[in-house]
Order: structure tokens, then C-alpha cells, then sequence
């Protein structure tokens, strides 16, 4: 039987980049020069992102042309062409002011405005397909309508719900600005299309208007903060860096109806990311318990039913123990008490100092280069060195 008829996931390696605004952008800055030294960019087989998770995959997507890799797969100059400009991007304060122009605008609507900000700033007039061949960059966002995850990439837009539009010429900036909407303030990002351009599908329940011409997208993380919906089913090696906010302890919380109600979808939204989060880390550690129960049960092990339900890979977040990883001294000091306030900055659009910056950029850099050498290849170097002076605080 082949691979197709067993629904086995295809070999290759998967990056995903959760949201959690600037913060998250920064933390992925990290991790992807951390990825970038172990010679792992060119390798990866797709990119899925989501929010500030899509503004780094974003420019990692604009600039991919101009970086300089060489045989063992580094861009010697990730630094300049990647790092430094969407460094000088985080430091502009943009959703209050996205906000403003939005309202004082009648002409135009807030998503406009942030359309706008990334097409001056970051993108220009790129498309979608100035996007590489590989990796494959996927853009998530949540459509309001039928309640599914939208996605944006060079080979198509998609919604299950309403099809797939093949070979998209929308502007990058709006895929990430739809990507990063974040609700109530930055969303909707309003996507016209000609619903003609939707092949049928019989399966495709809600293809027809006005969902196939004039869509309705929030923020990717709405439906999925982690960017995995996209990948968990179709690659055998997962990356997952997580930058994504958790719900903090309130002893006494606020009985007005209205914080009540913030609070109340602030727990749901952290019961969902919590349940991605353990279904993945459970397919990580799936392998090995198969494998175990089958030899103490005598049984013929089956790689091709491990293979169906288990993942290989590692999930870094910016609330991880650097500790639990077990490398002990083979680490970056990261003290938890450091990173614990780095993971609790603010989940904006609002220009962060260079010092929290670089804090920020260290940490995702150390917590991947511990996740990676203890669970993808304990063969790659130990040779990091944090990018700024400072450490993590």
C-alpha cells in the first residue's frame, strides 16, 4: 500500500510561528537565527504562521530571494537582510495609531490603515506569488462567516467551507494584515474576490455568495494561535514556536457583567491553545510509547500505524523551562524568573525598547537551540551564543 492510501504524513519538516503580536514577532526573530545557524531554513518544507508569527514569516518570505546560503544551508547574511529591518519594524508603535486613522478616515476602515502600515513599512507592492517555491509560507486567518480557518498562500486561498482559489495575486501585505487582525480593534480585514474563481466542489458546502466574493477574516489566532491546523495531519517533523499569551491567576476576579464576559473568552481561548498545545506534545511522545507497549505485548511493531498517529519534532514557547529540557549546563542562562517576564509583555503592536528586543530575540534563540538539539538531533552543535549582550535580563 502507498503512503496516500495509508494516510501517512509526508517526510518533511514543518515550522510553525504562533501569534501574540510584537512580542511573538520577536521571540520567532530568534528562533529563526538560531535555525538559520543550524543550517535547518532550507529544509524546512513549509512555514505556517499566524498573527505576529505572520509578520516574521512574512518577511522571511519577502527577503528569501535576497539571503546568501551556503552548501550547509546558513545565509551568512541573515543578519542584515532578515533581522535588522523587522527589528526597526518592532520598534514602530502601530496599532494605536492604525487605530486612530482608521476611525478618522471615512473612507477607509481600520484594517485599511494597517493594510497600509505593512505595504510602506514591510512589504510594498509584493503578491503572494513573490513568495518562494520553498518553503511553502501559509498565512492563517479565521473567517468570520463560516467559522473556519482561511488561509493565504502562493498556490491558493482556502476555506474548506468555500473551496480553493488556485495561484492568488493578493498582496502580501494584506495576507498578513487579515493574519493579524486582531479582534475587536484591527478586524475585520474585508477580502473581495471573484467568487468565479472558485473551481466547484461538491464538498465545499458554502460555495456560493457572498462567501466566495466578499469574505470576512479576523485574526488567525482566533481559530488556531498555534498555526498548526495546517501542518499536524500532513508532516512527519513539527516545529512549533510559541509565543502565545496565558490566562494569569485572579484571585479576586471583576464581577461587572462586561469584564466578566473579557474574562469568560480570555478562558476560552486559553482552553483552546492549551488543548492544541497537549495534542501535539503528545504526538512527539506517541513514538515511544507505542513502540514500548508493543514489544511488552510481543507484538510486530508497525511503523507504518506509528507513523499515522506520532510526530517527530519539539515545541519551544517563551513560558518554557530552558531547565526541563535536560541538557543541564549545555544551555543559555535563561533563569525562569527572566523569561517569565518576557513572556508576560504586552501582546501588541506597540514599539517595545531595544531592550526588551533583544531579550526577547535572545530567548527564542536559546529555547531553540535547546529544543532542538535534545529532540530533533542531538548531533547539531552546541555552539550558541547569544545574539545581544545581556541574556535574557
Amino acid at each position: 500500500m502507498t503512503n496516500k492510501t495509508l494516510d501517512l504524513p509526508a517526510e518533511g519538516i514543518a515550522l510553525c510561528l504562533s501569534g501574540g503580536g510584537y512580542r511573538a514577532t520577536l521571540f520567532h526573530i530568534g528562533a529563526l537565527w538560531r535555525l538559520n545557524q543550524f543550517g535547518y531554513l532550507p529544509k524546512l518544507a513549509r512555514i505556517s504562521s499566524v498573527s505576529g508569527g505572520s509578520i516574521a514569516a512574512g518577511w522571511l518570505g519577502a527577503c528569501w530571494k535576497d539571503l546568501d546560503f551556503d552548501q550547509a544551508g546558513m545565509a551568512g547574511n541573515f543578519t542584515q537582510v532578515f533581522v535588522d529591518p523587522l527589528r526597526s519594524f518592532t520598534s514602530k508603535n502601530l496599532d494605536a495609531w492604525v487605530i486612530l486613522s482608521g476611525l478618522l478616515n471615512p473612507f477607509g476602515s481600520i484594517s485599511d490603515s494597517l493594510i497600509r502600515s505593512y505595504r510602506k513599512n514591510l512589504f510594498g507592492g509584493l503578491t503572494l506569488q513573490d513568495l518562494p517555491v520553498r518553503p511553502h509560507f501559509v498565512f492563517n486567518a479565521s473567517n468570520a462567516q463560516t467559522g473556519a480557518l482561511f488561509r493565504f498562500s502562493r498556490y491558493y486561498l482556502a476555506d474548506y467551507q468555500i473551496g480553493l482559489m488556485k495561484d492568488p495575486r493578493t498582496e502580501l501585505a494584506v495576507a498578513v494584515a487579515a493574519s493579524s487582525a486582531f479582534p475587536p480593534f484591527l478586524s475585520p480585514v474585508r477580502l473581495k474576490l471573484n467568487g468565479d474563481d472558485f473551481p466547484p466542489d461538491q464538498t465545499a458546502r458554502l460555495q456560493k455568495e457572498p462567501y466566495t466574493s466578499r469574505i470576512v477574516l479576523l485574526d488567525g489566532g482566533v481559530y488556531d494561535n498555534l498555526g498548526l491546523e495546517t501542518i499536524q495531519k500532513n508532516f512527519s517533523t513539527i516545529l512549533v514556536s510559541d509565543a502565545g499569551g496565558k490566562m494569569q491567576p485572579d484571585p479576586y476576579p471583576k464581577l461587572f457583567w462586561g469584564i466578566q464576559a473579557y474574562r469568560v473568552l480570555n478562558l476560552m481561548d486559553n482552553q483552546v491553545r492549551a488543548l492544541r498545545k497537549r495534542d501535539i506534545l503528545g504526538m512527539f511522545t506517541l513514538r515511544e510509547k507505542l513502540t514500548s507497549y508493543m514489544r511488552k505485548k510481543n507484538m510486530p511493531i508497525d511503523e507504518n500505524i506509528i507513523e499515522m498517529v506520532s510526530r517527530k519534532g519539539t515545541y519551544w514557547g517563551t513560558f518554557t523551562h530552558i531547565e526541563d529540557y535536560g541538557l543541564g549546563s549545555e544551555t543559555l542562562p535563561c533563569p525562569n524568573d527572566k523569561t517569565l517576564k518576557l513572556a508576560l509583555l504586552p501582546t501588541r503592536l506597540w514599539g517595545f525598547s531595544r531592550q526588551n528586543q533583544e531579550r526577547l530575540i535572545n530567548w527564542g534563540y536559546a529555547v531553540c537551540d535547546a529544543a532542538m538539539r535534545r529532540h530533533v538531533d542531538p548531533g547539531l552543535p552546541n555552539n550558541a551564543e547569544f545574539p545581544y549582550a545581556g541574556g535574557v535580563g
